[in-house]
């Protein structure tokens, strides 16, 4: 039976050492186990993986950003501009597979508004237009004459 040794050969951290002090890192002055070069010494691996690399930052395109706001203005104030938008979009898509941005999401939202807003608006003329015309064919042009006798 060994005092300083619990079953499966490890130490017993409970058993106190020699010196009575608590246990220290070695310092810097260490040279190693004695008989042995510091060299032949293996170095203690880290713990854990380190500090992961950081990725790098990939820039948003600025006409996937213009082409959103352009298209989503374009509900509020008026239809027109909304192609403006979807033509952007579709350019800025195209910068986005070519230099590997950022902000393709923001651009295929202003294709895909802008396209729905132009059509609803071009609609919305058609119609205007539509009812002008029927308005039109519709109004009386006859003015009776002041001598007819009716």
């Amino acid at each position: 039976m060994s005092y300083g040794q619990q079953q499966g050969g490890w130490p017993d951290q409970s058993w106190p050492n020699p010196n009575n002090q608590p246990y220290s890192d070695p310092g810097p002055n260490y040279q190693g186990y004695p008989g042995y070069p510091a060299s032949a010494v293996p170095a203690s691996p880290g713990y854990g993986y380190g500090y992961p690399t950081p990725m790098p930052v990939r820039q948003t395109n600025g006409l996937a950003i213009a082409s959103m706001v352009v298209s989503l203005a374009s509900i509020v104030i008026c239809g027109f501009p909304a192609i403006v938008g979807a033509i952007m979009g579709h350019v800025a898509r195209k910068q986005i597979r070519e230099r590997g941005e950022d902000g393709d999401g923001m651009a295929l939202t202003g294709v895909i508004v802008g396209w729905i807003v132009f059509a609803l608006s071009m609609i919305g003329v058609a119609l205007y237009v539509i009812l002008v015309v029927i308005a039109v064919g519709t109004a009386s042009t006859y003015e009776p004459s002041p001598y007819s006798t009716y």
